[in-house]
């Protein structure tokens, strides 16, 4: 990619990020609160005009967000969690945490920060209703043996099937690398 066509990614992603912004009934708030950002969701669940046109400002943001985190969320980078099939307010909860600082990746934040409400909302409502697509490429004896331990420890807050909750996240097709380093940033305290 040259440095114009990057350039061009970028004024085209803006520019359809603003035409699914102003689709949204809502206006628009920047730094929304998490309270804003529940409320939102839950107009979005309650009103099928309103949950299609998040989903289509979710979709504008996620073409964005499809560089690293795969079309539809579903990354194609080891290191990257998928996003599809996320609970919503799961990903606005690591949203916020992002926009804090809470939780840190420098490009995530500064992106997270540029959002506003609707495309927060839009983006999170959009992931949550694309399937995940991952399929492990680990050895069935690995697989096995992670199953084993998961439902003696993981299950508890992950949920039986991995679907994970509002407070925890999905781990049912996650990419096993991200997994993988996650768990060593979470023993290591970092």
């Amino acid at each position: 990619m040259n440095a114009f066509s990057g350039i061009r990614a970028v004024f085209l992603w803006t520019a359809a990020v603003l035409m699914a912004g102003a689709a949204l009934a809502q206006s628009s708030v920047r730094n929304p609160t998490n309270a804003q950002l529940l409320e939102q969701l839950k107009r979005v669940e309650a009103d099928p005009k309103l949950s299609a046109s998040a989903y289509k400002a979710g979709e504008y943001v996620a073409g964005f967000c499809a560089n690293c985190h795969g079309l539809n969320g579903n990354s194609t980078h080891d290191d990257t969690p998928n996003l599809a099939s996320q609970n919503p307010v799961y990903l606005l909860n690591q949203m916020q945490k992002f926009a804090s600082g809470e939780r840190r990746n420098e490009f995530m934040e500064s992106l997270i920060k540029a959002m506003d409400l609707n495309e927060r909302v839009g983006s999170a409502w959009f992931f949550n209703k694309q399937p995940v697509t991952t399929v492990s490429k680990a050895p069935a004896a690995l697989i096995q043996k992670g199953k084993v331990y998961y439902e003696k420890v993981c299950f508890r807050c992950h949920g039986a099937d991995g679907y994970g909750s509002v407070t925890y996240a999905r781990l049912a097709g996650q990419q096993v690398a991200y997994v993988t380093m996650t768990l060593k940033r979470y023993r290591s305290g970092s």
